[in-house]
């Protein structure tokens, strides 16, 4: 098994049960991706990894979705949003060459050390005039920093993120892939209070041992949260997204 599939064999029930109980927590996160897909009625999107086909239920009207996700722990739960039960590998992607309109990749390649021959299999599915969508957390971020740091100390599986760098674009140009925007996003999860922000995140980085004072103390130190006038709280987060086309 790639990193991937090492993480996610084991946590991903966990991480499926955290979206099931808060579905809405990253609507901004997953909202930035589509609209710089550019998605358009009758355009096929491949979402790889797609874990529980999170991403399909905040598509446009007529936008057809497919999902590939090697871990079936996703449906452990029987909260299943639409990805793939079987338990094919990551690569390769199982569509026919230049088939596909837009490739999203959401959140999964940090998990992978050598990322060419990912990108390579997008280039080889993407049609002529079709995009990558690839929003992940950046090298050197807060985001990263949390991730490495204290959810890498206390879940199942540790944390040792590969993150989007400044070889992520030698490697997309060797793949065939051309750069057309390259951004940091900053960006909210939401919840309600702070702890449901506290139980998702629990149950999203599988930290089942952690009581909740401490994991809200490091959230606010390492990544801030923020509370807003008519109630709520947004965990701040960050991606780096970037938008390539076929050369």
């Amino acid at each position: 098994m790639n990193g991937y599939e090492e993480s996610f064999h084991h946590r991903g029930s966990a991480y499926d049960r955290a979206m099931r109980a808060h579905p809405f927590a990253r609507q901004e996160e997953f909202s930035q991706v589509i609209e710089r897909a550019r998605l358009a009625p009758g355009m096929l999107m491949a979402d790889v990894p797609a874990g529980g086909g999170y991403l399909a239920a905040h598509l446009p009207s007529g936008v057809r979705w497919q999902g590939h996700e090697p871990c079936t722990s996703f449906q452990e739960g029987g909260g299943s949003h639409g990805a793939p039960t079987n338990a094919r590998p990551l690569l390769p992607f199982p569509w026919a060459n230049a088939s596909i309109d837009r490739v999203v990749s959401l959140a999964g390649v940090h998990h992978q050390e050598d990322k060419l021959p990912f990108f390579r299999e997008v280039r080889r599915v993407l049609a002529p005039d079709g995009l990558l969508v690839l929003s992940d957390v950046a090298a050197g971020s807060a985001t990263a920093a949390f991730l490495d740091g204290y959810v890498g100390r206390h879940n199942s599986t540790g944390h040792e993120g590969h993150y989007l760098g400044s070889e992520t674009i030698r490697e997309l140009q060797a793949a065939g892939l051309v750069t057309v925007s390259d951004e940091l996003v900053d960006l909210h999860w939401s919840f309600r209070d702070e702890n449901a922000l506290a139980d998702f995140c629990s149950l999203l980085f599988d930290l089942s041992d952690q009581g909740s004072a401490g994991l809200l103390e490091a959230a606010r130190e390492i990544l801030g949260v923020d509370h807003a006038d008519a109630g709520g709280c947004g965990l701040r987060w960050q991606l780096r997204t970037l938008v390539c086309r076929p050369d």
